[in-house]
């Protein structure tokens, strides 16, 4: 069933309260890291907008850093500050409220993985602003991380970087993706690739790439990327909605997916988001049995990430909405699941994570 865009794009809900029993944590570096990032992120001239620049400058990157990455050391760190100020522009710039086309996306990402795969070469004439902070962050990256480490955050950029095109894609066009594409596609373009590639270089940890293909670890790094997504959908949707008419949405999705109301879309949402919650925590337990050091360091990196995002959006002042309608009585947190349910989400991109749960694995 399609829904009118109209009827998707009216209804403004309440915030829904999160369920993450991952203990937070900030690295003491918050302030510091931030001043120098926006400091950093206003010479780059990535933002012509001055409305813009100033909403940037609140976005509050490096509490965003310190909360995900508390461990980490404060060089690279400042790095994956800067990529998230990167990150950003480029979302609310190219992708979500610039309406670029798929085909104008597939130019400037093509020209950002060019700068990212040899930023040593000359950059093109037409090389964006934001291209050439990418490119920046690259070569500084170079003085942190492995040759290794610098292949799999070049893969990890790729990934995002076609995810952003999908996404581009989907919003020239006058419907919403299926349940299953939106959830393949939100975790590419939201970013988390290259910031969970960057676990391993924050954290100085050095990890094989056999660690890091076990089925058991992929399917955890994915989770943690899906849940981040999932969860930026279920707080920034009505600041989405007021600025840019924004309904690519896993609500809205789920709404069209089930032919429901957007209200009982969300409950559907938490649902979802609250079962592969519950999923990490159990799957995290099992890989950490026979995981050495550094591993062990990766993979609750990845929930520390899940929870410290979080932490970071219950407070940043980008995502409220004047007139939105009031949070319910449990507030931003809750204790307990909306459900146990055990059994794998009915969803053939996904469902694969459940498998990782058999003994033989």
């Amino acid at each position: 069933m399609t829904i009118a865009p109209q009827q998707r794009l009216v209804q403004q809900l309440p915030a829904a309260p999160f369920y993450c029993p991952v203990p937070p944590g900030t690295h003491p570096a918050a302030a510091s890291l931030n001043e120098a990032t926006v400091r950093w992120m206003l010479q780059q001239h990535m933002d012509t907008d001055e409305q813009q620049r100033r909403r940037l400058t609140l976005c509050d990157f490096g509490g965003l850093t310190a909360s995900t990455m508390p461990y980490g050391w404060i060089e690279p760190l400042t790095l994956m500050a800067r990529l998230h100020a990167v990150l950003f522009s480029l979302d609310d710039g190219l992708c979500d409220e610039s309406y670029a086309t798929a085909g104008l996306l597939a130019q400037e990402t093509g020209r950002i993985m060019r700068a990212v795969e040899a930023p040593y070469s000359a950059p093109s004439p037409c090389e964006s602003a934001r291209t050439a902070a990418l490119r920046s962050i690259r070569l500084d990256l170079a003085r942190h991380a492995t040759p290794v480490q610098l292949r799999r955050w070049t893969e990890a950029m790729r990934v995002y970087t076609s995810g952003l095109v999908w996404e581009a894609s989907w919003r020239s066009s006058p419907g919403l993706p299926s349940l299953d594409d939106y959830v393949t596609l939100w975790m590419r373009a939201i970013g988390m690739a290259p910031s969970t590639a960057m676990i391993e270089i924050t954290g100085g940890l050095t990890l094989a790439d056999e660690e890091l293909d076990d089925p058991r670890i992929r399917a955890l790094t994915e989770m943690a990327w899906t849940l981040v997504s999932w969860d930026n959908d279920l707080y920034s949707r009505n600041k989405e909605l007021l600025r840019a008419d924004d309904d690519l949405n896993l609500i809205d999705v789920l709404a069209q997916e089930y032919g429901i109301d957007a209200l009982r879309a969300q409950q559907e949402a938490v649902v979802m988001r609250d079962r592969v919650m519950v999923l990490f925590m159990r799957l995290r337990e099992r890989a950490l049995r026979d995981a050495g050091p550094q591993l062990r360091q990766y993979v609750n990196g990845l929930g520390q990430f899940v929870r410290g995002h979080l932490d970071w959006a219950s407070v940043c002042p980008r995502y409220t909405v004047p007139g939105a309608p009031a949070a319910g009585p449990d507030g931003w947190w809750k204790r307990l699941p909306a459900v146990v349910d055990q059994d794998p989400l009915p969803l053939p991109s996904i469902s694969w994570w459940w498998d990782q749960l058999d003994d033989g694995q």
